[in-house]
């Protein structure tokens, strides 16, 4: 079966979750004796590959890459819906001549993707690796910082992250009465004359968002859900498509866990974006309470991200023993998690099964995570792991507090740690979605 396989970006510039799962899918795919092609994409503003379309192969997987650069979005609309990639991608579609088109994310290549596949006659199949289908921000995190659900009927709290993503660039008058603002835009479109204007142009764009999307979803075929939370979440929000649930699979060593001296300091670690949404900057806070000489903070992250963000994140560790590891090739996750008793997940949105989690479980290094349900589903109180109140630092560092109460707490909860699920399983269970997305029936 010739499989189309759509990511948002891919490597070898981009390496991160959706990227690495979609690689996991392709290489097992192919060993499979199925012939995956990876149609990927360079966001707008990043260095461009001098053509629309370029071919090259990653491990000995094609790849082909659409160049955003030569289409780029002028409007809010064009980032979920973009009308000119319609025949670029019925162009790469006719080329490639695919069996089943297999979506990782739609970011770059739009709904239209699914419009496109869809009149071709072609199966269309997706995982879900977070909110894209129906939240502005793709993390269902409120502008106030709380947990969202998704969008109201009025569409005002997507107005409202618009804002606040876009606070540098509004007027002070609009950041100050940004509830008012959101509540005034989300009824703008509907206002004769004034709902025609640039201000009407984006509401209306925010608006619609999840309509068109949540139509352009009715187009897969079957869905793939990594956690029972992510498709309670589509469901809730409007998806009516089959859902296939497959935990992510991971590929590291399992060997038991190094001996630790358990009279020296507890070594927390971090993994993953530095990023707000990330929750880094709570962990550190909550590191710094803790009593000196107890305990050590390695972060591993690209300090690219945001450098504002970095920028602070280490003033607030400047004086405390935690070390900045930057990135690390992949291969080398069972050594870096070797190092590290603890592995903290201070996530300020739901998360959705992030991989990182996953390894730590599989190398048999226990967790703290924050209590938001894409993380909570794979974590067994004082078993493999513990979880506190999600954005905040105080309950944080009270978790933290019982591995050092307790010295050999980490090395005990290492034996009851494990995953066992891996990449191979899991693209054995998706070949059984494909099946029923061209058949119609289970196999």
């Amino acid at each position: 079966m010739r499989v189309a396989l759509f990511v948002h970006c891919f490597f070898p510039t981009h390496f991160y979750g959706t990227e690495t799962y979609t690689l996991q899918v392709a290489r097992h795919l192919r060993h499979l004796n199925h012939d995956p092609i990876v149609v990927s994409a360079i966001f707008q503003g990043e260095a461009s590959r001098g053509r629309l379309v370029t071919q090259y192969t990653y491990e000995g997987i094609p790849v082909y890459c659409v160049d955003k650069n030569y289409v780029p979005h002028s409007r809010i609309k064009e980032t979920y819906y973009h009308e000119a990639m319609r025949g670029i991608l019925g162009d790469v579609l006719y080329e490639l001549q695919p069996d089943l088109v297999h979506v990782t994310h739609l970011i770059n290549h739009t709904g239209v993707l699914l419009d496109v596949a869809h009149e071709m006659g072609l199966p269309i199949v997706a995982t879900l690796t977070d909110f894209f289908g129906f939240c502005y921000n793709n993390r269902l995190e409120a502008a106030d910082g709380s947990l969202c659900r998704g969008p109201n009927s009025s569409r005002s709290n997507c107005i409202a992250c618009y804002l606040k993503a876009n606070s540098g660039n509004l007027p002070d008058f609009i950041r100050k009465w940004s509830s008012a603002a959101a509540w005034g835009l989300a009824v703008l479109p509907g206002i004769p004359l004034l709902g025609r204007g640039v201000v009407g142009g984006v509401a209306l764009d925010l608006k619609s968002r999840p309509n068109i999307l949540g139509a352009c979803y009715k187009k897969y075929r079957a869905v793939i859900t990594p956690t029972r939370f992510l498709r309670e979440a589509y469901v809730a929000n409007g998806l009516t498509t089959r859902c296939f649930d497959i935990h992510f699979g991971v590929d590291v060593s399992r060997n038991p866990k190094p001996a630790r001296d358990l009279e020296g300091p507890v070594n927390f670690g971090f993994i993953g974006q530095l990023a707000a949404h990330k929750g880094p900057d709570l962990l550190v806070e909550a590191f710094k309470r803790l009593p000196r000489g107890s305990a050590t903070l390695n972060i591993y992250g690209s300090e690219d991200h945001d450098l504002r963000f970095m920028a602070n994140l280490k003033g607030m560790a400047t004086g405390y023993p935690v070390h900045f590891r930057g990135t690390f090739p992949s291969e080398r996750i069972a050594a870096v998690l070797a190092e590290i008793d603890v592995l903290v997940i201070p996530s300020r949105w739901y998360e959705n099964s992030p991989l990182v989690l996953l390894n730590s479980l599989a190398t048999h290094t226990p967790v703290v995570v924050s209590d938001v349900d894409g993380l909570t589903e794979f974590v067994h109180e004082g078993r493999n792991g513990f979880s506190f109140q999600r954005g905040s630092a105080q309950d944080l560092e009270q978790v933290m507090r019982r591995f050092l109460c307790n010295r050999r707490l980490a090395a005990e909860m290492s034996h009851s740690t494990e995953y066992g699920r891996t990449s191979r399983r899991m693209v054995e269970e998706i070949q059984g979605v494909y099946s029923w997305a061209r058949n119609g029936n289970e196999q």
